[in-house]
């Protein structure tokens, strides 16, 4: 305890109040649901939030069915099918392209306070998109707007201009033994 509560006292004081790119990556389970609990702060707080869930089942999680219906929130989903299944890879392509068309129109000045790009780190790894045009987007954002990005294998590029980098690491999964997922737990 005593390292933390000096570690605390180490850190300087914030003072610029502007919006962040998160990038939450990794192995581990929890990428989508912490950027999840983003959109939900988000409306506690009264702010927009849009969510663009790239290459995954619609509506196939408890979140989704949840957030999907509140008022403050466009959810959207480009492509059919999880992400890094087997698939045609020009519609999964062209997909991902119309899907960054709206991201893109999101992140203006007249776009929501926070936008969710959920498993593009997957669009981007398999070339989707173009890396260097997110960038150039992500770059272009009104100082005041949050973004998250979620999904394995974030590309450095990503990581080294983001604010913020959390790689979640898997330890253990009830599904390694033979737990199947759980409804509002794991979906």
């Amino acid at each position: 305890m005593q390292s933390e509560a000096k570690g605390d006292r180490q850190r300087p004081t914030a003072g610029e109040d502007r919006g962040v790119l998160l990038v939450l990556t990794g192995a581990g389970k929890g990428k989508s649901s912490s950027a999840f609990g983003m959109v939900a702060r988000a409306l506690g707080h009264g702010r927009r939030a849009g969510v663009m869930r790239f290459l995954e089942e619609a509506g196939a999680d408890g979140a989704a069915r949840f957030l999907r219906g509140q008022p403050g929130v466009d959810w959207r989903v480009a492509g059919e099918g999880a992400a890094g299944e087997p698939g045609d890879g020009q519609d999964r392509a062209e997909a991902a392209r119309q899907a960054w068309a709206v991201a893109r129109a999101w992140l203006s000045e007249t776009g929501p306070e926070l936008v969710v790009l959920d498993e593009l780190n997957i669009a981007l790894r398999y070339e989707y998109l173009a890396l260097e045009e997110v960038l150039e987007d992500l770059a272009r954002r009104p100082a005041w707007q949050h973004v998250v990005v979620t999904g394995r294998y974030a590309q450095q590029p990503l990581m080294e201009a983001a604010d913020t980098v959390s790689e979640i690491k898997a330890v253990r999964h009830a599904h390694d033994a033979g737990v199947p997922a759980q409804p509002g737990l794991d979906r």
